[in-house]
Order: structure tokens, then C-alpha cells, then sequence
């Protein structure tokens, strides 16, 4: 048996928009780059799946799921400068008070 050849995630990607963007069979494409069948055909499977969410323009589970992260992240640090520049204020404005002689 011969070796295995591998593919990039962008080969895959583009084999798979041969077949959805030109309306060729999955056959024809499969002899045009020296592909089985059925290897091109689990491409053109998984490139339907993540199509229709980035053709509508939503992102993708992942990236969904990434800015997700990244956005609580965010809210996290701002709480936390919140509540640093609300003891600095109180503290500032006691110290303001205490010079003016109300304390």
C-alpha cells in the first residue's frame, strides 16, 4: 500500500467549495484533484455544516463561543476597576472632608 497523504484544513476547505460553489458533482471534483470519493464527499459534509452559520453572516460555534469568553473576561476587569475607582473616591472623598474640618 502506498502512504497516506494529508491535506491542510484550508485544501479541505477549498475541495469542498468546488463542489457547493460551482454545482460540479462530488464525483467529478473527486477525479479533478486525484480525491476519493468519499473523502471528498466527508469534506463537502463538513463544509455544510459550517456554512450556514458564517453565509449568514453569524459566526461559528467556536468563534460564538471565543468571544464569549473574551467579553466576560472583560466584564471581570471592568468590576474590578469599578470597585478600585469606588474605594479611591470614598477615600479621596474622606480625605477632602477631613481637611475641611467636618470629620
Amino acid at each position: 500500500m502506498g502512504q497516506r497523504r494529508r491535506y491542510t484544513e484550508e485544501y479541505r476547505r477549498d475541495a469542498a467549495s468546488l463542489v457547493l460553489d460551482t454545482g460540479q458533482r462530488i464525483r467529478a471534483v473527486a477525479r479533478q484533484l486525484d480525491l476519493g470519493e468519499q473523502l471528498l464527499g466527508s469534506w463537502v459534509k463538513k463544509e455544510r455544516v459550517r456554512r450556514p452559520s458564517s453565509d449568514n453572516g453569524q459566526p461559528s460555534p467556536e468563534e460564538t463561543a471565543a468571544e464569549i469568553a473574551r467579553l466576560r473576561r472583560e466584564v471581570a476587569d471592568l468590576k474590578a476597576e469599578n470597585e478600585f475607582f469606588g474605594k479611591a473616591s470614598a477615600f479621596s472623598a474622606a480625605k477632602q472632608q477631613h481637611r475641611n474640618g467636618f470629620s
